[in-house]
């Protein structure tokens, strides 16, 4: 009977034991933000290291898609959507795909196609916050002709399902 008892405990700890991981997994889950879904350009801004406005990237009418899925595979593409531009304006336009990581703050793309060369095999890293239901993507700082340019993205879902 003595054996019997202790193989109950025993059994007994192994079920608690993985009852706990499986919660604990559970919570983790919950607390990463999910960004699986088709998502649609709904503004972004540009500043200056002082944090004074520079512009709205890709125009004041922006256009852009990033479908992410369930199995870490992304897709996006971006573009000036005015039908015209004032003279001498270059339309800013990018696209590229690949396979992403997302650790709840930090979104990390292995491009594996992109529409400017240069970024083939680079890894994109996106800081990655939620204000409300919009996700902000802030890429790194770059540099354009002397001044560091801080740029953020907002995001709003359309549809829980990848295209």
């Amino acid at each position: 009977m003595t054996s019997q008892r202790a193989s109950r405990r025993r059994t007994l700890k192994i079920a608690a034991g993985a009852a706990a991981a499986v919660a604990v997994a559970r919570a983790a889950e919950a607390a990463t933000p999910d960004v699986v879904g088709v998502w649609k350009l709904a503004g972004g801004s540009t500043t200056d290291p002082s944090g004074k406005p520079l512009g709205v990237p890709y125009g004041p009418r922006g256009m852009g898609l990033v479908s992410l899925t369930a199995d870490g595979r992304m897709m996006a593409v971006l573009v000036d959507g005015r039908a015209r531009l004032p003279d001498g304006a270059k339309r800013e336009y990018s696209s590229y795909c690949g396979n992403y990581t997302f650790d709840g703050s930090t979104l990390i793309t292995t491009v594996d196609a992109a529409s400017d060369p240069a970024r083939m095999g680079s890894r994109q890293v996106r800081k990655v916050r939620f204000e409300g239901e919009r996700m902000i993507l802030v890429p790194p700082e770059r540099e354009e002709g002397g001044v560091k340019l801080h740029r953020e993205l907002a995001w709003e879902r359309i549809s829980a399902v990848p295209l």
